[in-house]
């Protein structure tokens, strides 16, 4: 049984991507500290492309929702098809970085911590990537709630996140052990901050996502990325 993740943990983690934001994209285009070299690379680069055809055969339309949009990669998706998107990120700078990129009116961006932030009405779809990850176990239940309150019977779910892969980070930073939520991460200039890091069983995920109101396939690539795809029920649960 992993223990509760303290308050501070979740501040420092808001402290943490605000100070990366303006190295974040190093880590998803696998440059810098996180280039793992070309054979390893070219293994991440092509499972972001098996994830990126079922988005794209998923077809978000309509009002959309998103959840800690970071600096943009998927926002920049989501603007294909999207009427509207609200964005929700508790750092002002990725949020600066993701107008810079997406340069999209049909986007509005909120700032707010989003354990706290509730959403006002119901969206057609809500997307969310690398973030149910930073979720402690003991929120998440709650959490896929809030994403099923958000969305209206029938709207589409989408997530993306890692699978544990030693890889998938830089070799200067190590995975959490598996009794842990806490992960220490490191800024280019060494600086260090203790994150929530969590990484989920397929089926236990399905599972709570069911209970929650939302029916969810929850598929993985071969080596980084869990991802599911599905919509919230009829009825609430």
């Amino acid at each position: 049984m992993t223990t509760s993740v303290p308050d501070q943990i979740l501040v420092e983690m808001m402290d943490y991507y605000r100070a990366r934001a303006p190295e974040y994209d190093e880590w998803w285009q696998r440059q810098g500290r996180y280039d793992r070299g070309p054979e390893t690379n070219a293994r991440w680069f092509t499972e972001i492309e098996q994830v990126l055809a079922d988005f794209d055969a998923f077809a978000f339309t309509g009002d959309l929702l998103e959840l800690a949009p970071g600096t943009g990669n998927w926002t920049a998706q989501l603007l294909r098809t999207a009427t509207a998107i609200t964005a929700v990120d508790a750092s002002s700078e990725m949020i600066a970085m993701n107008q810079k990129r997406v340069q999209g009116d049909r986007v509005t961006y909120i700032l707010a911590d989003l354990f706290t932030w509730q959403p006002d009405h119901h969206y057609d779809g809500v997307f969310f990537g690398f973030w149910l990850s930073h979720v402690p176990m003991e929120r998440l239940d709650e959490f896929l709630r809030k994403v099923a309150t958000a969305l209206r019977p029938g709207g589409k779910l989408f997530f993306l996140d890692n699978l544990r892969e030693a890889t998938a980070t830089s070799p200067d930073q190590h995975l959490p052990a598996a009794t842990s939520q806490i992960m220490t991460r490191k800024l280019n200039d060494g600086r260090t901050y203790e994150i929530v890091k969590n990484f989920f069983d397929p089926a236990d995920l399905t599972a709570r996502c069911r209970t929650a109101g939302l029916q969810v396939t929850v598929k993985t690539t071969a080596n980084y990325f869990l991802y599911g795809l599905g919509q919230k029920t009829s009825t609430e649960p």
